[in-house]
């Protein structure tokens, strides 16, 4: 996967993040939001694994890559970005926001769906480690990820088996180099009034993890 991952390009200049989704839009781009007269759109991108399991991930591209670019329904691309995140505000807190910032966007047609990422980013968070009902271990781990200006993304990851039981007694702020995919995941969310909502995770699902000392 690392040799793969050079081919398309982690030697760029921000390599500490970066991601590359190759799938097919589940929705048309919807303008988002400006930025000093910069228009921004979302849509998601629905990428098979081999499993035949279907991660649906938000997107969130510029104009200036569009180029009139037509973004509807069930067409396919390619994007090369970052994993980004940011805290959004709501009546009962704030919620931790996921999405890929593109750097390249363009048609991938006859393109195999594909959900790489590597990150190199800081264990911020005391890392939760538990075992299914089966015995299968699982370690949740959120790291901070550089990036330019002093600003940080705090991304999820999620580690199974023998990475997990590695992750486990990892101390914050310890520096670490992740391969994995960036992972939807369903779940319900009792909300104070008593209502179940469905909500969607999202998390790096590791599978190669290593300290940088």
């Amino acid at each position: 996967m690392i040799g793969a991952a050079l081919r398309h390009g982690f030697d760029m200049p921000y390599d500490n993040n970066t991601i590359l989704i190759t799938g097919t839009a589940r929705t048309p781009a919807e303008y988002s939001h400006s930025v000093y007269g910069e228009a921004f759109y979302r849509l998601t991108l629905d990428a098979k694994r081999l499993s035949g399991t279907v991660d649906s991930i938000p997107v969130t591209v510029s104009e200036r890559l569009l180029l009139d670019m037509p973004v509807e329904e069930d067409m396919r691309f390619f994007v090369r970005g970052q994993i980004r995140s940011y805290n959004q505000r709501t009546e009962s807190g704030s919620r931790l926001i996921i999405t890929v910032f593109a750097r390249e966007f363009e048609n991938a047609d006859d393109a195999a769906d594909g959900n790489e990422a590597e990150l190199t980013g800081s264990v911020c968070k005391r890392v939760i480690y538990r075992t299914t009902p089966f015995d299968r271990e699982i370690a949740d781990v959120l790291i901070a990820v550089n990036r330019r200006y002093g600003k940080s993304d705090y991304l999820p990851l999620i580690a199974w088996g023998r990475n997990a039981r590695f992750l486990k007694d990892m101390p914050v702020g310890t520096e670490l180099k992740v391969l994995g995919r960036l992972q939807s995941r369903e779940y319900k969310k009792q909300t104070e009034s008593g209502e179940s909502v469905n909500r969607t995770a999202y998390e790096v699902s590791c599978s190669a993890v290593e300290p940088i000392y």
